[in-house]
C-alpha cells in the first residue's frame, strides 16, 4: 500500500489513452447528430456511463466497445486501436502520410487516406481543442 509521502502512483498505459478514446467517440457521436440520449438507447448503456466513458472516467469494457462501435457504423478494431489496445492499421493497408516531422499533426491528418473528410474535421477539432487547452 502506498503512504501519501510515495507521491502520486503512474498512471497505467491504458489509463492515458481514456481521455483520447473519450474524445473520439464523442466525436463520432457528434458526428452521426447523435445525442447521449440517443446513443444510449442504441447502445443499451446508460447515458451516465455513456458521458464518463466520453469524459475518459471509466475503461469501458470490450462489450460496451463494440456496442459504441456499432452504434457509430465504426468497427471495433477502430476503437481498440484508438485505445492503445490494438494495432492502429492491419498489415495490408498502406499509408502516405508524410514523415517529415515539420510536416505536422495537422497536415498528416489531412493526408491520411483511411480518414473520412467528416472523420478528418473531427480529428482536428479535437487536436486543436487539445492544443488550445495546453496553451490556455
Amino acid at each position: 500500500m502506498a503512504s501519501a509521502d510515495d507521491g502520486p502512483v503512474p498512471p497505467h498505459a491504458w489509463q492515458v489513452q481514456l481521455g483520447p478514446l473519450g474524445a473520439f467517440i464523442r466525436a463520432q457521436r457528434q458526428l452521426a447528430d447523435l445525442s447521449l440520449r440517443e446513443m444510449a438507447a442504441l447502445t443499451k448503456i446508460s447515458n451516465a456511463y455513456l458521458s464518463q466513458v466520453e469524459r475518459g472516467l471509466h475503461q469501458p469494457s470490450l462489450t460496451v466497445l463494440r456496442a459504441i462501435a456499432d452504434a457509430l457504423g465504426l468497427t471495433t478494431e477502430q476503437l481498440l486501436a484508438k485505445a492503445g489496445w490494438s494495432q492502429a492499421a492491419p498489415a495490408d493497408a498502406p499509408v502516405d502520410v508524410p514523415t517529415d516531422p515539420s510536416a505536422g499533426t495537422e497536415d498528416a491528418i489531412r493526408a491520411d487516406p483511411r480518414l473520412t473528410d467528416a472523420q478528418r474535421e473531427a480529428l482536428l477539432g479535437v487536436y486543436r481543442s487539445f492544443i488550445e487547452g495546453k496553451m490556455g
